[in-house]
């Protein structure tokens, strides 16, 4: 497929093509980023992000969260292509992984893409677009917290926010900020209140 047919795909579409092209038992994440033709931060978050939002899932938020708050860093940092070292590019996913992604995933996809439209896109490109780079080094970091279902809710954040950067809407770009931040202070709030109840028991 040319870059220029897989440019004009919609984005649930995107996702079944990139599964129907999957062989063998598992593929890296640098054949992934290869098959998207490195077009866009957006499509390539969005794949590693997915799999982030089911929740109680185990192993494959893992391999993805790295590669996921790498990813995010590079939008931070300006740069204008998604890329990864030879050491994340080589973690894998099962085949069989990729297509149940894309069936469970393409009705909530195909939703968004229906009430998306281009809106406060000035949130999608440089300069704004590094303090959304931020907010979701942010989010990744969270979903390595090593607590049981704490990678759906920011994985779903991310979600959002990339679909927002793919279909050039501000408004998604927000609620994903927003959801994300808010689990963010969650866990802080948590945090320092276990810290202080740890405190108390202690006698400190």
């Amino acid at each position: 497929m040319t870059a220029t047919l897989f440019e004009d795909m919609a984005i649930s579409d995107r996702l079944d093509q990139l599964a129907a092209e999957s062989r063998g038992e598992a593929v890296t994440l640098g054949w992934v980023l290869d098959q998207l033709n490195e077009r866009a931060f957006g499509l390539f978050l969005l794949v590693l992000a997915l799999p982030c939002c089911i929740p109680f899932l185990y192993g494959v938020p893992q391999v993805v969260a790295l590669p996921l708050m790498f990813v995010s860093a590079q939008i931070l940092l300006g740069r204008r292509t998604p890329w990864l070292p030879s050491r994340l590019a080589a973690r894998s996913v099962a085949s069989k992984d990729l297509h149940n992604l894309a069936d469970r995933a393409g009705p909530w996809l195909r939703r968004i893409e229906a009430i998306s439209r281009p809106r406060l896109s000035l949130l999608t490109r440089a300069p704004l677009d590094r303090i959304v780079g931020l907010a979701l080094v942010l989010f990744s970091a969270s979903i390595l917290v090593p607590l049981p279902g704490t990678n759906t809710v920011p994985g779903i954040a991310v979600v959002i926010v990339a679909m927002g950067l793919l279909q050039r809407d501000g408004i998604l770009v927000i609620l994903g900020g927003l959801l994300g931040t808010a689990w963010i202070a969650t866990l802080l709030i948590a945090g320092a209140t276990l810290a202080s109840l740890i405190k108390s028991w202690m006698g400190f």
